[in-house]
């Protein structure tokens, strides 16, 4: 069952689940505020929840409002791209053979055949993302198991427009977000570490933090860097979840 609740101008959306506790999100780029209660809450008991909140609801709204964003990407010649951090100049070459990508020194060499349109050559950069993701992510899969004491049983990955990851505990995989090639490596592996560590406490609760602090202690600035780069064209969600 879904719902709005209203404070003047600001409107949260709330819809009940099977859950144990209140999720509080407020979502890029326009600020929108959603709310995931416990089957069985009241809708007042969850109104003055949000009530509680404002001044955090605020913070972060204006927070987006200040935030830089990306422009679509047209896949042009002399666009610009980013790859694990770094600002790529994009070459467009038309060939009649398989479509291909190439890394130079500052440049992405971007080769498709003539007359590819912008969801074909969209479609082509996002496989070599996901390539380049393949290459990575399992070498940090397998540096952080036995650190952490649990066994990822598989990855998965996926554009995904509300989050950078997330965990099926119960099934001991994890999935990442596509976009994560586009930031530093440190960051891809921060959130890595991030979803391994809800096999062992799905919630974010305290314990969660003890086993963040535990184990990655310089989380807090991972998590302010990666929020602060400038965010996709498509939305994204502020926490990681």
């Amino acid at each position: 069952m879904s719902s709005t609740i209203a404070f003047g101008e600001l409107e949260v959306s709330l819809v009940f689940k099977e859950v144990k506790h209140v999720q509080l999100s407020v979502h890029p780029p326009d600020g929108r505020v959603s709310m995931v209660a416990p089957n069985g809450t009241r809708k007042d008991v969850a109104r003055a929840f949000a009530i509680s909140k404002l001044d955090w609801i605020r913070k972060q709204q204006e927070r987006f409002k200040r935030q830089a964003r990306e422009t679509p990407r047209e896949f042009i010649e002399r666009e610009s791209h980013y790859l694990w951090g770094k600002r790529y100049l994009l070459n467009v070459k038309e060939e009649d053979a398989k479509p291909s990508i190439s890394l130079g020194h500052r440049t992405i060499t971007l080769s498709v055949r003539p007359g590819s349109d912008l969801s074909k050559r969209s479609a082509v950069m996002h496989e070599w993302h996901k390539s380049l993701l393949h290459k990575s992510i399992p070498s940090l899969i397998a540096k952080w198991e036995p650190n952490l004491g649990v066994r990822v049983k598989g990855y998965f990955l996926r554009r995904m427009k509300t989050k950078w990851g997330s965990c099926n505990h119960r099934m001991g995989t994890i999935r990442l977000n596509t976009e994560l090639v586009k930031k530093p490596r440190h960051l891809l592996e921060y959130i890595v570490v991030h979803e391994m560590l809800h096999l062992l406490e799905h919630r974010h609760n305290k314990r969660f933090i003890q086993l963040l602090n535990e184990h990655y202690p310089t989380w807090q600035g991972a998590r302010f860097e990666l929020n602060e780069l400038p965010l996709a064209a498509s939305t994204w969600k502020d926490c990681i979840c």
